[in-house]
C-alpha cells in the first residue's frame, strides 16, 4: 500500500464520526484529507455535495494518484462523487491543459448544490476566482452564527460568497448587510440566498472596506497624499448587533492596506466601532504564522484602547475535518461580547 493510499485511508477513518453527524445535522461539504497534518503535505480533498475537489498546492499529482484518491473516496461514501482536479502549485490552475489528469467529466463542472446545516450553496469546480465558493473551515463559525443571530442586525465584512449572511438570515436575523469588494463574489451570494428562497432577502453592499466600515463607524476617510479618492458608495453611520470579520491575509487599495500580519488593528478598530454598545464582534485571522495567544492579546488590548472593553470571549475552533498537530490551526475565529 503506497504511503498516500496509507493516508488517505486513515485520514477517513478518523472522519467515520463526524461525517455521521454532519449528514445528521444537513451537511455534505467537508475536508476529507488535510494533507498538511496527515501525511501529504500541499494536498487537500473536499466534498461539495456531489463533487469531488482535489486540490495541489506544492507539487502536481499524477493520474494515478488522483485515480487512487477518487476511488478510495467513492468506495468509503458509497457515493458517486464527481471528480474536479485543480493543480494550484502551478499559474493558471483554472484553466485545463492537455494532460488528461486535469480535464474532469463534463458534468463536474455543471453547477451544483452543497449543503451546509441545512443551507444550499452554490458549487462550481472552476470560476474566475482561485478558491472554492465555500471556505470549509469556518463552517463551526458560520453555525455559531445561525444559532445566535434570531432578532439581530448583522454585517458580514469581507463576505465573500456571503455564507456567514446566509447563516445568519436562517438564524433568524431581522437585517442582514453583506459587504464585499469583488461583485463576483457578491453575486454567488445572490445566488445563494436564490437557493434558499424561504429565508428573508439579504442586503448586498459592494464596497472596497475601508471608505464602508469608516462610514459606518462615523469616522473620515483620508485620501493618500497627493491621490484623489476613487468613487465609493455613501453609508451613513449605523451600529451592528452582530459584525462579522474574516479579511484576507493580504490586499491593498487606493483606500488602504489589508496585512493581518502587521496591521490588524487598522481592520479591528472601525469594526468595534460600528458594533453596538452590547453587541458581538466575531473576528478572524487565518495566518498560521500568528500564533491564537498573541493575536488575542493584541486584539483584546485594541478594544480596550478603544473604549471598548470585552466583557467575554470565546474561541471558535474549526471542526475534526481540519487536524492541527499541534492545536494551533491557521484560521483562528474569536467571539467578542462587549
Amino acid at each position: 500500500m503506497s504511503s498516500l493510499n496509507q493516508a488517505l485511508r486513515a485520514a477517513l477513518h478518523n472522519r467515520d464520526n463526524l461525517l455521521g453527524e454532519l449528514h445528521a445535522q444537513g451537511t455534505d461539504c467537508y475536508r476529507l484529507f488535510h494533507g498538511s497534518q496527515e501525511g501529504a503535505g500541499g494536498l487537500t480533498v473536499d466534498r461539495y455535495g456531489p463533487q469531488l475537489m482535489v486540490q495541489s498546492f506544492h507539487q502536481s499529482i499524477s493520474n494515478d494518484e488522483l485515480s487512487l484518491i477518487a476511488e478510495t473516496c467513492r468506495q468509503h461514501l458509497d457515493l458517486p462523487l464527481l471528480l474536479v482536479y485543480n493543480d494550484r502549485s502551478r499559474s493558471n490552475s483554472r484553466i485545463d491543459r492537455t494532460d488528461s489528469v486535469y480535464q474532469p467529466e463534463p458534468a463536474a463542472l455543471d453547477d451544483m448544490i452543497g449543503h451546509e446545516w441545512g443551507l444550499n450553496y452554490r458549487v462550481r469546480g472552476r470560476h474566475a476566482g482561485q478558491d472554492p465558493l465555500l471556505f470549509l473551515d469556518l463552517r463551526n463559525a458560520r453555525g455559531w452564527v445561525k444559532q445566535n443571530s434570531a432578532g439581530k442586525s448583522v454585517l458580514n465584512l469581507f463576505a465573500y460568497t456571503c455564507g456567514v449572511g446566509l447563516s445568519a438570515a436562517a438564524g433568524g436575523a431581522r437585517e442582514v448587510v453583506n459587504l464585499d469588494f469583488a461583485e463576483g463574489n457578491l453575486a454567488v451570494g445572490k445566488e445563494n440566498g436564490q437557493l434558499n428562497p424561504e429565508l428573508p432577502a439579504m442586503q448586498f453592499i459592494q464596497s472596497d472596506y475601508f471608505p464602508a466600515i469608516r462610514q459606518l463607524a462615523d469616522l473620515p476617510i483620508n485620501a493618500r497624499r497627493g491621490q484623489k479618492l476613487p468613487h465609493y458608495p455613501r453609508l451613513a453611520a449605523r451600529q451592528f448587533d452582530l459584525v462579522f470579520l474574516d479579511p484576507p491575509a493580504w490586499a491593498k487599495s487606493a483606500f488602504g492596506t489589508v496585512d493581518l500580519l502587521r496591521d490588524y488593528q487598522s481592520l479591528l478598530k472601525p469594526a468595534i466601532l460600528a458594533t453596538a454598545e452590547d453587541g458581538v464582534l466575531i473576528c478572524c485571522n487565518n495566518l498560521a504564522k500568528v500564533p491564537m495567544d498573541e493575536w488575542r492579546t493584541q486584539v483584546l488590548r485594541c478594544a480596550e484602547k478603544l473604549g471598548r472593553p470585552v466583557r467575554e470571549w470565546q474561541v471558535i475552533a474549526p471542526a475534526s475535518d481540519f487536524p492541527s498537530l499541534d492545536g494551533q490551526p491557521p484560521l483562528k475565529t474569536l467571539i467578542l461580547k462587549f
